[in-house]
């Protein structure tokens, strides 16, 4: 197996992407003149504006749109595809907010309300050791957690399980543990890294917009949080992923304002690895006038985002949420990620995710060689990288047709 390692910043980039751009995107003429002078910018190393993003979004040629994000994804990284060997441990879904969107969260009194112990934590995650590298966890803003509880659950998951790295919390449950336990939200982040935290998962962005957000999850950190948490994050040396939930209540112009809103927070710092377009999944949540994303506005969406985050390296489709068959073909819209193995996964199945939580390596490395891409296995950090090889299945052998 061809085995390589990057720094966090390039993250398996090619070093020569921007020069690579030029040749997959000239001639510009072969673009339709709406798109000609996005693919202008593009070569020549531009940032794409607002007036870009709302053209992209509304073009009418999902088609076109689609090949110019996958050719600026080549550019980057060729063929390849990227996934990893994870699990999902939610620690509790008690939460002291009530986000109209989630479907996940329960009041302390619920039948169903659960908060693991430190112990019980690590013996959850020693279920799937065997098999994984890294541990996703994000979870509720339980009411008497402080950041004593983190320390110990990271701390002691490093200590039994040093080859899995951890990645964790959300900006509000950041913000959380430093209004529990009066510290600054950086003093957090540094007392969870030195116990054992490797990065952050990036999630609870939603839309940063605070009009939007006080309608969807009133309570939660406001825009402005999120990124100066994500900020102190990539300072103490905690690299992070971003997200996005799309499909809600926000517009065409707010989505493309919060990609740049993430695109100018990563001109200063860098540490944002990877783009995390998701759309709403309507099932068992207060949000009646959410809109209702198609598999057409989730591939547009993926899409553009490769477009219009230039500085960003990879941009993942999070079969979770949108499923396998169309994080298939969103590899051929621009993403060149797909998450991992999972095994285990609460957040979005409650909301209504059908994904499949049984996948090996082989089956995902399938999925991506399917899409005709060439799968590669990854670390969490985006640091190190294997050509992934897969294991052949045995022929079933079938009785003749009888004639």
């Amino acid at each position: 197996m061809e085995r390589w390692t990057s720094d966090t910043v390039l993250a398996g980039q090619r070093s020569d992407w921007h020069k690579a751009i030029t040749t997959h995107l000239h001639p510009i003429e072969q673009w339709s003149k709406p798109l000609q002078s996005i693919a202008t910018k593009l070569t020549n190393q531009q940032p794409l504006d607002i007036d870009d993003g709302i053209l992209l979004l509304e073009h009418h040629d999902l088609h076109e749109i689609g090949q110019m994000a996958h050719a600026v994804r080549e550019a980057r990284f060729g063929n390849m595809a990227f996934f990893n060997a994870n699990v999902h441990v939610n620690q509790t879904n008690i939460c002291v907010l009530a986000c109209r969107f989630c479907a996940f969260r329960r009041g302390p009194k619920a039948k169903d309300a659960y908060a693991l112990s430190v112990q019980d934590y690590v013996d959850d995650l020693g279920t799937y050791a065997d098999y994984v590298d890294e541990v996703h966890s994000v979870g509720g803003l339980h009411p008497d957690w402080t950041i004593e509880h983190y320390e110990a659950m990271f701390s002691q998951t490093r200590a039994a399980y040093p080859h899995i790295s951890i990645k964790a919390l959300t900006a509000v449950e950041v913000k959380h543990l430093a209004q529990q336990s009066s510290i600054s939200t950086k003093t957090v982040l540094r007392r969870l890294k030195d116990s054992g935290l490797t990065s952050l998962p990036g999630g609870g962005a939603e839309i940063l917009d605070d009009d939007v957000r006080a309608i969807i999850c009133n309570g939660k950190e406001s825009s402005d949080e999120y990124l100066q948490i994500h900020e102190e994050a990539h300072d103490v040396g905690l690299p992070s992923n971003c997200t996005m939930l799309f499909g809600t209540i926000e517009s065409n112009l707010q989505r493309i304002q919060h990609m740049i809103s993430l695109r100018e927070l990563q001109s200063k710092t860098g540490g944002f690895q990877c783009f995390v377009p998701y759309p709403f999944l309507p099932d068992s949540s207060r949000l009646p006038e959410a809109q209702l994303s198609t598999g057409s506005e989730i591939l547009r969406t993926i899409a553009v985002s490769r477009l219009m985050l230039d500085n960003i390296p990879h941009i993942k489709a999070y079969r979770m949420n949108i499923g396998d068959h169309v994080a298939e073909l969103a590899l051929q819209f621009g993403a060149d990620d797909i998450d991992g193995t999972v095994q285990k996964e609460s957040i979005m199945h409650l909301a209504g995710s059908t994904a499949p939580l049984d996948h090996d390596r082989n089956k995902l490395a399938r999925l991506i060689q399917d899409a005709g891409c060439t799968p590669i296995l990854r670390n969490t950090t985006y640091t190190s990288f294997e050509t992934f090889k897969m294991i052949a299945v045995p022929t079933r052998k079938s009785l003749p047709m009888a004639r």
